[in-house]
């Protein structure tokens, strides 16, 4: 692959809703431009950038995959992004990385959650969209259907470029509204627009030349005094109005039949905006402003990791796009973020897991280095001496979670850092100890998202591990104040152990654990016992007193006690500490503390009414609502242990078109009946395991 200019350099991404048809207009992509010699097919497992064993197996994309392609004097980077929902992470990915959106739409379907996911991604991070809508040759196809269905749902101004040639099985290519020409068959041949046409073309050409003009000041004057734009204008003010989002080019075809694909590539080298161009990407300097960084060709080398990629065979590979300069092989860059310096022997151009070697990559183009030691995802990679770090992409929180443990004691070993090597290449995984509970936990985007995960670890790490539904982990504390002393009095002929404690125990008025000696008088405890004593309380905070749950707010005050000049020492006290404070505890109308979530719920309106009557079901407390984007947004505060699986139920309640999202809020007390439930399966599982 030869070297290009950044003027010639274009990433788009195809996103959309999984099934749409992207991998499969990928793969005909790669044909046309003489990338493959035949069409794979997903339904073979033989597609290009479905490389994957585990996408294989499931027939879906479930990671990005980058396809370099040369056309018309352009390389054109195409990175084929999942739809399925659990794997948004990689939108958000994909949409930092990119010069467009091209959102896949089926001409059947229309319009589906997965296309509105990737629209919202698209919008939040100011990237450029344009529609595809394939399967034009499927039965009941109606291109105008989806158009309508573009416009009602998200209010943009969506104008075709193209008009389709025939319906459904008679659909045979597109008309090119701005060069006139028709792309015929499989191959793209150009050829006149059909007479039956001319009006509808005309038609269109009217509306698009609207259009361009509304996108740049002299063309709409020119427009308005009635004179007709060329199609070099019509060009000019179409991209302007791209590169502002006011304007979203639709084209068709299809494909897994290679209709109207060729008329989409040349799209691309018309209407999708040149990186260098643009103001650049968002980068964080020393002092911790944010400025735009500019794109210049000549400018200090700055890369932008948007993908890292484990392979037990290659080792790590590491996608990033390159944000200012050119890059060249055999460069060394700092990692602000490590502190570490990076070897870039080898430059590539990726073609699914084909690895191109190129000499350099210009600003704005996308490629990949091998066996980075210290890069992950969404890091920077730039000079020691330019104190910057471009801005990560606003990746979602996860939202369902498992607990996961290891199947063997040598799994054990590698659990933790497998584990992390694993989230390090996903920002929408993340692994913790919850100290609550005492598991590991994983969290992911969904039940698919932790099912790969899983099969990760085993298959990339060799890793097993076993999931199960997380514990919630639950507080404990006092409500109100109880007193009570303990003696730990034992003789085993030698010297013996002795030791009384006098404690009241408290709600703290802080919060956390307080633990107070300044009312023993006289002598009655030596000072240096004072910390034997809190010891002992210590070690039951963690493991709590009425349910296996740690201990919170609470204020111990120890007020008197009794000790003995020979066998009163340090384990005596810990004893009496320990058990004085269980004694107290329990008198002190202790109570059980569940997190609350606050949760919104993005639906169709339809849908509300669900959702409003589940959420009561789960405890919940309905805070208020509103409207974003043509959907209801229902706001509430919902106990965590209501929450867990939520993801597929809210999936389940409207048929996929509904998203959340979830964070902790605060703890609140457990209604007595549903404690009751809690201590009385503490106390059970305890005696099991005793």
């Amino acid at each position: 692959m030869k070297n290009y200019a950044a003027d010639r350099v274009r990433a788009v991404a195809l996103v959309g809703h999984s099934g749409s048809g992207k991998t499969s207009l990928a793969e005909a992509m790669l044909f046309d431009t003489g990338a493959v010699t035949r069409m794979g097919r997903v339904e073979d497992g033989n597609t290009v950038t479905d490389f994957d064993n585990e996408e294989r197996r499931r027939g879906i994309s479930i990671s990005l995959a980058l396809a370099a392609l040369e056309w018309e004097g352009y390389k054109i980077t195409v990175v084929d992004v999942p739809g399925y929902i659990d794997f948004i992470g990689e939108v958000y990915s994909a949409a930092a990385a990119t010069d467009m959106a091209v959102l896949v739409v089926d001409a059947v379907s229309s319009v589906e959650v997965g296309t509105e996911l990737a629209w919202q991604v698209a919008e939040e991070s100011g990237l450029p969209r344009m529609v595809f809508v394939t399967k034009m040759d499927r039965e009941n196809a109606n291109h105008e259907t989806v158009l309508a269905d573009l416009r009602h749902i998200f209010r943009a101004k969506v104008i075709p470029v193209q008009l389709p040639i025939g319906t459904e099985a008679h659909f045979s290519g597109v008309v090119d509204l701005i060069t006139k020409q028709a792309y015929v068959g499989p191959k793209g041949e150009k050829g006149a627009i059909p007479a039956d046409m001319a009006d509808q073309v005309e038609e269109a050409i009217l509306a698009l030349m609207e259009a361009a003009a509304e996108g740049d000041d002299d063309l709409i004057m020119k427009y308005l005094e009635g004179e007709t734009l060329t199609s070099e204008e019509i060009v000019l003010g179409l991209q302007s109005g791209v590169r502002k989002g006011e304007i979203v080019p639709v084209t068709f075809g299809s494909g897994s039949h290679n209709l109207g694909v060729q008329a989409l590539l040349h799209a691309f080298t018309t209407l999708v905006p040149s990186f260098v161009k643009s103001e650049g990407v968002l980068a964080e300097q020393k002092d911790g402003s944010q400025n735009p960084l500019p794109p210049k060709p000549d400018g200090p080398v700055v890369l932008s990791a948007f993908k890292t990629i484990a392979d037990p065979y290659v080792g790590k590979l590491t996608y990033f796009r390159v944000v200012s300069g050119t890059l060249k092989g055999d460069t060394r860059l700092h990692n602000p973020r490590s502190g570490a310096e990076e070897r870039i022997a080898q430059v590539y151009a990726m073609r699914g897991k084909e690895q191109i070697t190129v000499d350099q990559l210009a600003v704005g183009d996308l490629g990949a280095v091998a066996k980075l030691g210290d890069t992950i995802t969404a890091d920077t990679l730039a000079p020691r001496d330019l104190h910057l770090i471009v801005v990560k992409p606003p990746y979602p929180s996860p939202l369902y979670e498992v607990a996961v443990a290891p199947k063997t004691q040598q799994d054990s070993a590698k659990m933790g850092p497998a584990m992390t090597r694993l989230c390090e290449q996903d920002p929408t995984l993340q692994w913790r100890f919850e100290p609550g509970t005492h598991q590991t936990i994983l969290a992911g985007m969904g039940d698919s998202h932790i099912d790969v995960a899983v099969r990760n670890l085993d298959s990339k790490f060799g890793v097993g591990v076993e999931t199960s539904v997380p514990k919630v982990p639950y507080r404990e504390t006092v409500t109100a104040s109880a007193a009570d002393q303990y003696r730990h009095k034992k003789q085993t002929g030698g010297a013996g152990q002795f030791a009384e404690v006098h404690m009241e125990v408290k709600p703290a008025v802080e919060g956390g654990f307080e633990y107070d000696t300044s009312r023993v008088f006289g002598g009655s405890i030596s000072g240096s016992f004072f910390p034997s004593i809190e010891k002992g309380i210590r070690s039951v905070l963690e493991h709590g007193v009425i349910a296996g749950y740690p201990v919170v707010n609470v204020r111990c005050e120890v007020f008197d006690g009794k000790m003995h000049p020979v066998d009163s020492k340090d384990i005596a006290f810990q004893i009496a500490g320990r058990e004085v404070f269980k004694k107290a505890f329990e008198q002190a109308k202790p109570v059980l503390l569940e997190p609350i979530l606050s949760v919104k719920v993005m639906v169709p309106e339809e849908y509300v009414g669900d959702i409003m009557g589940d959420l009561n079901t789960r405890r919940g407390q309905v805070q208020g609502m509103s409207q974003e984007r043509n959907k209801q947004v229902v706001e509430a505060y919902v106990p965590l242990a209501e929450m867990q699986t939520y993801a597929a139920d809210l999936r389940s309640m409207t048929q996929g078109r509904g998203i959340y999202t979830a964070e902790l809020l605060k703890y609140e007390r457990v209604p007595e009946h549903v404690a009751q439930e809690i201590i009385e399966q503490a106390k059970k599982e305890r005696k099991e395991e005793s």
